[in-house]
């Protein structure tokens, strides 16, 4: 079977996956969560590292590099509804990203490679002085139209007549700007210039700021702007639908207001609440005013910095990650946001004990239905389920019997 045939029968599987009627009552279940509406939790499902041991590149059959791309798109698509039982919305939809690009900010990032092929790497900075800050650039961004153009009409033809093809410009917004600072300038040494040179710290998060917010201007000018309000991912884990956006006043052009964004300071892990609070929060929180409804919050606990989180302009999703106290969460959030609770991803490795996830799953449920929260529950971070995929079925199996008891 030659690439085109292989492809056009994923295709059409794909398609047949989106026609089933149980995603438009999903549709409906998420905007009715995303919008704080009573209802049970919600579940997602991310293998993301351990995509590797579900779909190996083994199992591709194509010989064309971008075909076999294509065909690893597809062919997850169809595993995860056959064999991840969350609350995903599988459409028969075939995205074509425009080519969208962005300059560098004047300085190339340095890594330490591990040794190991799947191992960490570490910081190798190149920020050593305020001097350098001045070395910063604001990025600028442009649009390969011919190649936007080319991809468009590659999907067209290759998938137009089974899935709907649609080109997409710029749908996910999330700020990362202590991860852009650590990685130019190095964790520790970030950490010590909180104590030993804050002002420099201040005039690199102005930079950055001033950076974003500039990205976001242009495109806006480059009508580059997308609603979000469907299955695009959101923040660390959940999708935009809704029925909040676009904003009153919607007339075609997409607006700031009219979309979702996020932002996330997993490197201030470790730092006091009044210290995120000073040194990164309150620049994030300018760049997320304008948008319609926000999220926040990645890997890192925030168990400490929640009211601090609750007044970022229009928040609706607060990440609650592996190691943050989610009963302690929970009470604090209670309806006001969107508990956005990763349970730890460990339950898939070593042992699977069927008996600890369920319990771990009723406790977090219990803590919300008893503060009134509205929570979903994310399994990602997934690096290994070591070579045991079944793993994730039986995960979320147990997960759908909690949330459905």
């Amino acid at each position: 079977m030659n690439d085109e045939a292989i492809l056009q029968d994923l295709a059409k599987r794909v398609a047949e996956i989106g026609a089933d009627e149980r995603m438009t009552q999903r549709k409906q279940q998420w905007a009715a969560h995303n919008d704080l509406q009573p209802g049970r939790a919600m579940i997602l499902v991310f293998p993301e590292g351990a995509w590797r041991e579900l779909l190996p590149n083994s199992v591709l059959e194509c010989e064309d590099e971008r075909a076999r791309a294509e065909e690893w798109s597809l062919r997850a698509r169809i595993y995860a509804y056959d064999h991840i039982y969350d609350d995903t919305v599988h459409e028969a939809l075939w995205n074509v990203p425009k080519s969208v690009n962005h300059s560098s900010w004047g300085l190339n990032i340095q890594h330490t490679a591990s040794p190991q092929e799947t191992g960490a790497w570490g910081f190798d900075p190149v920020i050593k002085s305020e001097a350098d800050l001045d070395k910063l650039t604001a990025p600028q961004v442009s649009v390969d139209e011919a190649a936007s153009d080319a991809a468009l009409a590659h999907a067209q033809e290759r998938y137009g007549v089974l899935l709907d093809v649609r080109q997409r410009g710029v749908s996910h917004i999330s700020f990362h700007l202590m991860n852009l600072y650590c990685q130019l300038r190095g964790l520790d040494q970030v950490m010590w210039d909180m104590y030993d040179d804050p002002a420099m710290l201040h005039r690199a998060m102005s930079i950055l700021e001033a950076g974003n917010r500039g990205i976001i201007e242009q495109y806006q000018q480059l009508g580059l702007l997308e609603l979000n309000n469907d299955n695009t991912y959101h923040s660390s884990g959940g999708n935009g639908w809704t029925n909040q956006l676009p904003a009153p006043g919607y007339s075609g052009e997409v607006r700031l207001a009219d979309m979702w964004a996020s932002a996330e300071a997993q490197e201030m892990a470790e730092v006091s609440p009044e210290m995120h609070a000073e040194f990164i929060l309150a620049y994030e929180k300018r760049l997320l005013e304008p948008f319609g409804l926000t999220g926040y919050g990645c890997c890192e606990d925030l168990t400490n910095k929640l009211e601090d989180v609750l007044a970022i302009p229009n928040i609706r999703r607060i990440s609650i990650s592996p190691f943050a106290d989610v009963v302690r969460c929970c009470e604090i959030i209670g309806p006001r946001a969107i508990v956005s609770w990763k349970p730890h991803p460990a339950q898939l490795v070593g042992t699977f004990d069927e008996a600890a996830v369920r319990a771990n799953l009723q406790m977090a449920v219990k803590a919300a239905c008893s503060n009134g929260c509205t929570l979903e529950m994310i399994l990602k971070d997934t690096h290994t389920c070591e070579n045991h995929p079944e793993r994730f079925s039986m995960w979320s199996t147990i997960a759908q019997q909690v949330v459905n008891e």
